[in-house]
């Protein structure tokens, strides 16, 4: 039981370690495609707080992997329409959503700018502009984060896609 516990906790360290280097996921967008105040900025429909940023282009322009990962789903939910979730660096989930269709097939392992879809209005963003929904999702709490603000504790787990990005450039 104790080598698994030391086994766990080497996994967990690793994938920490693991350098995130994130790009824009969308091809050819720049910082001038999404606005710069949009995450966590409400009230935003049903959610309450938008989590994410909205990267606006043209339908079906390439949706890319912003980062090199596991891809846990690829499928239709309710809000966010098709989407795919990528795990990368650091124990982060990377949601696209609204895509106009996912590649098929989306490989287990995904590498950094690799196509998973294409810039679409599915889920909720049906009859709105073509946009990429794009969220980063921390599965290790960061409780210093938290704020007052509606929703504030939410933002130990959700960060701000933008901090992440490299370069501002494909």
């Amino acid at each position: 039981m104790k080598g698994v516990l030391w086994a766990l906790l080497v996994l967990v360290v690793a994938g920490l370690l693991i350098p995130e280097h994130a790009r824009i996921p969308v091809q050819g967008a720049t910082a001038s495609d999404w606005h710069p105040q949009s995450f966590w900025f409400e009230p935003w429909g049903a959610s309450g707080v938008h989590k994410g940023i909205d990267i606006f282009a043209a339908r079906g322009t390439p949706v890319v992997s912003a980062v090199a990962g596991v891809r846990l789903y690829q499928g239709e939910l309710r809000l966010g329409g098709k989407v795919v979730v990528v795990l990368g660096p650091k124990w982060r989930l990377h949601y696209y959503a609204h895509l106009n269709e996912p590649a098929t097939p989306v490989p287990l392992w995904v590498a950094k700018g690799r196509q998973i879809g294409g810039v679409g209005d599915s889920g909720n963003a049906r009859g709105k502009p073509p946009h990429l929904h794009y969220s980063v999702l921390s599965l290790i709490p960061l409780p210093w984060r938290m704020t007052t603000e509606t929703q504030g504790w939410k933002k130990m787990f959700f960060l701000n896609p933008v901090d992440m990005f490299t370069s501002r450039g494909p």
